[in-house]
């Protein structure tokens, strides 16, 4: 088939996507229908609970979204604008109130709500909470960030990925919410894309998601569960997706399958975007345009951390070489290899090159380090990880090296399994100095019950000395951050096919200020 320009490619993903409206402002959007002010509902219209992110010293985004009848295409709600109340304060009961207003909740984005609340005290924490009619939602725990000017003592939080509704219960984040977090990084994969299958322990509503509606109805079943509702309640998060809030395996405007028209992809993606936008708290820099929507950002917890959060999945090449795990040869050497696209890349390094911050952790999807999986003299890398990418990683981690970035840290989920690894710009070398650390995390759910080995572990430490810790397990990683060291507990939980899965801390590793590499705690 013969592939369209890029800038053709683009125009028409945007246009024929039926999209292009989500880009502009809902103020715009809202004047084509009548605010519903008094509205009566058959049910409980916040079902989906209530969640804050995108913290800054002086702001936080608030999110809802009205759905009586969440698994429905429309939740439930009637095709009009209403209006809702939303207050923020300093106590939990919501009476010192410091910010309040009223936000228009439209049918164009699933009569969610995404407001920025500005003009907040630094690093100090708020209740909130959103009003309608007589329906009240469930009041959520906030905060913001300390002073870019202030080095704080101390930063706990947690980070998580891939939670599979099907394959297994949320008891991870039932533990996650006992722990006093500042913020909760989730990496992606929050929604996974199959058609629902039966005599497994939850099942999707509906067919593989491909319109609109199957990816609104499969993020507000997911919304539904009450431990993942609580933990997002319970402090803000920061969100960046992978691969399943879409297509598996996407890379770019390319589908893992063979024989996909990108135009058509693209428009399925938009859809996908836009749904994925309705459910999460993001600011107006995330708002989607067409199939394109920003998720790089940088989070600063004062002086101690800068998070920046990356995109691995929407500007990449191409899976080298197939896809699946394959040598080390052609296109995974080649420059124009990008993991991040050229935008997202120098964006990064300004962004490094400018922190003021102790630690400077990447927050991002998919493994750094190239673990040889293949026992013997060949070695067989990820071809979707960074090790099919193996110019943009080496060109990443000389840069870590070269500039002097103050104790840089990447933080990945994806592979549904714990790593603790030494990062080096050459990986060929087992004393080539290390420059940074890994801490992979397992999934929440995703593979069902999970085991203390990996799967073809055999002769890990042998193949890729690197390596310092793996497990199999379910869980989450809790970090705890100081001006003079970085601490990841990692939290598991032996089984996910039924409640009440003791959490237990598997490893605890320590990288110290000025020191690359983790040392087991």
């Amino acid at each position: 088939m013969h592939r369209l320009p890029n800038w053709e490619l683009n125009r028409r993903a945007f246009v024929l996507s039926g999209l292009a409206l989500a880009g502009l402002p809902w103020r715009a959007q809202a004047s084509s229908l009548l605010v519903k002010h008094q509205q009566k509902f058959t049910g409980n219209p916040f079902t989906l609970g209530a969640a804050s992110g995108d913290p800054t010293p002086s702001s936080v985004v608030l999110w809802t979204r009205l759905a009586p009848s969440p698994l429905t295409p429309d939740g439930g709600m009637p095709a009009e604008n209403v209006e809702v109340r939303w207050v923020i304060a300093k106590d939990d009961q919501l009476r010192d109130v410091v910010r309040e207003g009223r936000s228009i909740a439209t049918p164009l984005f699933a009569h969610s709500l995404h407001v920025e609340v500005d003009g907040l005290e630094p690093d100090r924490w708020y209740s909130y909470g959103f009003f309608v009619g007589n329906e009240a939602s469930p009041i959520g725990r906030t905060r913001t960030m300390p002073a870019l000017s202030v080095l704080p003592g101390k930063l706990r939080y947690a980070f998580a990925s891939c939670q599979h509704y099907e394959t297994g219960l949320y008891t991870a984040y039932e533990h996650m919410a006992q722990e006093d977090l500042d913020l909760v990084a989730h990496l992606g994969d929050y929604i996974y894309e199959y058609e629902g299958k039966d005599k497994r322990v939850r099942k999707h509503e509906g067919p593989k998601l491909t319109s609109l509606d199957d990816y609104r109805i499969r993020h507000a079943q997911y919304k539904t569960d009450g431990h993942l509702q609580a933990m997002h309640a319970a402090c803000p998060w920061v969100v960046a997706w992978d691969d399943h809030e879409f297509e598996n395996n996407c890379a770019g405007d390319i589908s893992e399958r063979s024989g996909v028209d990108p135009v058509l992809f693209l428009q399925q993606r938009a859809r996908a975007y836009r749904a994925y936008y309705e459910h999460m708290p993001l600011g107006p820099m995330s708002i989607p345009q067409g199939p394109y929507m920003r998720l790089y950002k940088n989070i600063q917890f004062g002086r101690l951390a800068q998070f920046s959060v990356l995109d691995t999945r929407q500007y990449r090449s191409d899976q080298p070489n197939g896809d699946g795990k394959k040598p080390a040869t052609g296109a995974v050497l080649d420059p124009q290899t990008t993991m991040l696209g050229g935008d997202q890349e120098h964006w990064l390094n300004n962004s490094l090159l400018n922190s003021p911050a102790r630690w400077n952790v990447l927050a991002q999807q998919v493994m750094v380090a190239p673990v040889d999986f293949e026992p013997g003299p060949e070695v067989h890398l990820s071809m979707d990880q960074w090790g099919g990418y193996d110019v943009a990683r080496t060109r990443l981690l000389s840069f870590l090296r070269d500039r002097q970035i103050s104790n840089p840290v990447v933080i990945t989920g994806d592979i549904h399994s714990n790593w603790v690894n030494d990062l080096k710009v050459n990986f060929r070398e087992a004393d080539s100095p290390t420059v940074a650390t890994e801490f992979v995390g397992t999934s929440i759910s995703s593979g069902g019950n999970g085991s203390q080995t990996v799967p073809r572990a055999q002769g890990m430490e042998q193949e890729n000395p690197f390596v310092k810790f793996f497990n199999a397990e379910r869980g989450y990683v809790s970090c705890t951050l100081t001006p003079k060291e970085y601490r990841a507990d990692y939290q598991v939980v032996e089984y996910v096919d039924k409640p009440g899965a003791p959490k237990v801390t598997r490893a605890s590793f320590v990288v110290e200020d000025g020191k690359a590499g983790a040392e087991r705690a």
